[in-house]
């Protein structure tokens, strides 16, 4: 029979990527979802194998209607920190495997609550798919099992403008802003600031020596409860320069209740992508990210360096999610339960993955 795939927010560029990742990877039908009830699916997708499906997620009745004829849903309607986890609640209680393209810490630890009712429902869930997270959290399972003794975990990003994406990752940005996180630093939790603590680091080129900033990403959480690592450090930086200077100056001057007030979070997630649309035919819309482990082999201090380049954030993202989403579809990735990606996918099947679409990820040990 053939697979059906259910794309919650499938209309947005990032939930389009995935599609069109799907179509070319695997033979399933897609279903995308949308809030416009005149709406259609993009023109870049195959009529005969695409269709389009209003849906209200606060209609718990359409969701499950709408999951409950599918074989996988996968979750793009962001920004995750406002989502709760009722489509992925919605898909144990209708056993359909699951995965999403979710980046806000409050949203994966709803998700991660309910991984033994997923595991009971036998139902495979991934969270956190797409290029960070996503793959930046398979590059760090492939450097940490070259050493002995992992110790300290180095993730950074850095994105071309607006990234190929739409408003909703601007307003992700934006939210990103509002509080404080917890990291692990030297084997203790510690509270970081966002935007702080500027470094700067070597990317692939065009970007070069780029700066980057503390930023709170899922990997905090689930890398140290999969890797015995003393430290986890997520940092996050645009290109080109100018914006990470008024994102700093924002984060650090505004006062809290203008971050958290939704209509400046609008007023700046517009204004900002305002700018991207001229920024970006300088700076491109693309993404590296860079993860690099340090710890111990044969008893020496060693250093596992990664780094990928794709000059699309938003179809990289499209790539890690369509990878997971044809690995679960032919049955080759089958963990029931919820997990992140380093905890679900081996270094073997992620590899292939990114051979299969061209993702070339470049690893050297010192």
């Amino acid at each position: 029979m053939t697979n059906r795939v259910l794309i919650v927010g499938g209309r947005g560029r990032i939930g389009n990527s995935v599609a069109q990742d799907l179509v070319t990877h695997t033979d399933a039908e897609i279903t995308i979802t949308g809030r416009d009830p005149n709406g259609s699916i993009p023109p870049e997708l195959p009529p005969d194998r695409s269709r389009y499906l209003a849906l209200d997620l606060a209609d718990s009745a359409a969701l499950q209607q709408a999951v409950s004829s599918s074989n996988l849903v996968v979750h793009c309607a962001g920004p995750f920190h406002y989502r709760d986890a009722s489509v992925l609640k919605t898909c144990i209680e209708t056993g359909v495997n699951y995965t999403d393209v979710s980046d806000s810490r409050s949203f994966t630890r709803r998700a991660l609550e309910l991984r033994e009712t997923a595991k009971n429902a036998g139902i495979t869930a991934i969270i956190n798919t797409g290029i960070f997270p996503g793959i930046s959290n398979s590059m760090v399972r492939r450097d940490v099992e070259q050493l002995d003794t992992p110790e300290h975990i180095h993730l950074s990003y850095v994105v071309g403008g607006s990234g190929g994406a739409g408003v909703t990752v601007m307003r992700t940005t934006f939210l990103g802003l509002q509080t404080p996180f917890e990291v692990l630093i030297d084997g203790k939790m510690q509270q970081i600031k966002p935007y702080t603590d500027r470094e700067t680091i070597e990317f692939p080129e065009p970007y070069g020596k780029t700066g980057v900033y503390w930023f709170d990403m899922p990997e905090a959480i689930t890398l140290p409860e999969t890797f015995p690592v003393k430290t986890v450090v997520t940092k996050f930086g645009t290109s080109p320069d100018f914006y990470n200077h008024l994102t700093w100056f924002v984060a650090k001057y505004w006062p809290d209740s203008w971050l958290k007030n939704p209509s400046v979070i609008e007023f700046l997630s517009y204004v900002s992508y305002g700018m991207t649309a001229v920024s970006n035919n300088f700076s491109g819309v693309g993404v590296a990210v860079r993860s690099q482990v340090t710890g111990l082999k044969n008893g020496k201090p060693a250093k596992v360096r990664s780094t990928a380049l794709h000059p699309n954030a938003a179809i990289a993202t499209g790539i890690g999610t369509g990878s997971i989403a044809q690995l679960i579809l032919e049955g080759k990735l089958a963990k029931p339960g919820v997990w992140s990606v380093e905890q679900a996918i081996s270094t073997e099947l992620f590899e292939g993955a990114m051979q299969s679409r061209n993702l070339n990820i470049e690893q050297v040990c010192v």
